[in-house]
């Protein structure tokens, strides 16, 4: 089984600024002269961790990771004012014209995956392959399954704190209730529902239970970015139209992509995956029976790290 390559610091660090309000924080790490890869972290507020350098040859690849805006080290963190798609989108592209890359690899789980499709497809000429996972097309039936009912039914003992968190009266409408308290000006009420949306995922992402990927999503920076950004994005349904990743498909057809996504992924339904595949069918489905959600589950992590080998050996051949 394939692990994590061994850790590595980037070779450089910039604060580059997108607007007025919001500066984001871009790394570089591996071989200056290699394929050029993008790392498009989840969430949406999850922002990079370090260990997302790790699922590369560093001698293959220049690893590029960056933090979306209101999210890790971009500032100002947790602001959803100038926040949308379309303009994280544009964010990506001002990133590839500052480093000066021609094309790139997108490498994106989960929300990841949602705007590495997006930009895919405004920007089909910039991008080389796509190696995706946990796949999220954000549905309105993808986002009702996380957080009014579907995966409620698989956790009801976690959904029972994340359920809590909310006045009954307001329990039809998880997602409005939760917005308005993480949004709202009362900052202790704020923290609190944040912690309580984090840890309703945070425990549902993995297939066995892990309690450090739970501290993780619970700690206080990272639970009111995460929170604050997936309550903006959610209560605006991404910013997408119904279905629009699906329709736009054939953008991108004949574009290298490998999807992954574990079979008993309950954060982003399967079903995410196999209508992602077919609407691409020269796209490659690897389904990791023994993972959930998380790319730290030990079967998705191998799958993860034998696809970005696997694609630099394509991309090398197709090259000569």
């Amino acid at each position: 089984m394939h692990t994590l390559y061994p850790e590595i610091k980037p070779y450089a660090e910039h604060a580059l600024q997108v607007s007025e309000l919001h500066t984001l924080h871009v790394e570089e790490c591996g071989n200056r002269d290699g394929i050029p890869v993008l790392v498009v972290h989840g969430g949406p507020g999850a922002g990079c961790e370090p260990f997302q350098r790790q699922f590369f040859d560093p001698e293959h690849y220049r690893i590029v990771l960056f933090d979306q805006r209101g999210a890790g080290r971009s500032t100002p963190h947790a602001e959803i004012k100038e926040n949308t798609i379309e303009l994280l989108i544009q964010d990506i592209e001002h990133i590839r014209e500052t480093l000066g890359v021609e094309q790139w690899v997108l490498f994106g789980g989960s929300w990841g995956s949602t705007l590495s499709l997006a930009y895919a497809q405004v920007y089909p000429k910039r991008v080389q392959a796509m190696i995706l996972r946990g796949i999220f097309l954000c549905r309105d039936e993808d986002i009702d399954w996380l957080y009014q009912q579907g995966a409620s039914r698989i956790f009801p003992d976690h959904w029972k704190g994340f359920l809590e968190a909310v006045p009954e009266e307001q329990r039809d409408d998880m997602l409005s209730a939760y917005y308005d308290m993480i949004t709202g000006g009362n900052e202790l009420a704020r923290m609190a529902a944040a912690k309580a949306w984090c840890k309703w995922e945070g425990s549902c992402s993995t297939l066995k239970p892990n309690q450090s990927v739970v501290d993780h999503f619970i700690d206080p920076h990272f639970a009111l970015s995460m929170a604050t950004m997936c309550v903006h994005y959610f209560k605006h349904r991404g910013f997408l139209e119904q279905n629009q990743l699906i329709d736009n498909c054939d953008k991108i057809q004949d574009m290298p992509i490998t999807i992954i996504h574990g079979r008993y992924d309950i954060v982003c339904c399967m079903d995410n995956a196999q209508a992602l595949h077919d609407a691409l069918p020269n796209s490659t489905l690897l389904i990791v029976r023994e993972a959930g959600h998380s790319a730290m589950d030990a079967p998705l992590t191998d799958a993860l790290v034998r696809a970005t080998d696997e694609m630099y050996r394509r991309l090398k051949e197709d090259k000569e």
